[in-house]
């Protein structure tokens, strides 16, 4: 199975933005004035379709508002029978709804953080004093993986225990 197969889509477009809404961390990589790629991990909200990436990073705001090509993915699994995800490329722009501005700090706050978090309070004043920007992603290519959905074969597992233990392996 080369790559391309791993990586053919798999997801529906309902599945994609379901996989997005649930998801907790997209990296982000844009390429910055001096040719340079950023990487940054970033959260993420979505409302309806549209995908709300939240920008701490004045440089990282600047590559994405630019017009300047950029990728993303969100991806998860412990080992490779439950690697799954999403890579995204796409344009950026300011949030400009006001009703969807409204929306994501509670929204944000529903995602990442609970009544009585330590870390809540504190997060939403520095995104204030920092500058935090919203910036709405228009995704104009996704492609999706899941090898949960792909045929496996069994195979037998070998297992060695480190050499201190050797000797506690049952013998017949």
């Amino acid at each position: 199975m080369s790559f391309d197969d791993i990586r053919r889509p798999v997801f529906s477009p309902d599945k994609q933005w379901a996989y997005l809404a649930r998801a907790r961390t997209i990296r982000v990589a844009s390429l910055g004035e001096n040719s340079r790629i950023r990487l940054l991990p970033n959260w993420f909200v979505v409302h309806e379709r549209r995908l709300v990436l939240v920008v701490e990073e004045p440089e990282q705001a600047d590559d994405l508002l630019s017009g300047r090509a950029f990728s993303a993915v969100v991806d998860d699994g412990e080992d490779y029978r439950s690697l799954h995800g999403l890579a995204i490329e796409g344009r950026a722009r300011v949030l400009e709804d006001p009703d969807l501005l409204e929306w994501v700090p509670q929204a944000l706050f529903d995602k990442y953080f609970h009544v009585g978090h330590p870390h809540a309070e504190s997060y939403f004043e520095f995104g204030a004093w920092v500058g935090r920007r919203y910036l709405e992603i228009s995704p104009e290519r996704m492609e999706g993986w899941d090898l949960r959905e792909e045929t496996h074969p069994q195979n037998r597992e070998r297992r060695s225990f480190p050499h201190p233990l050797s000797d506690r392996i049952y013998q017949q």
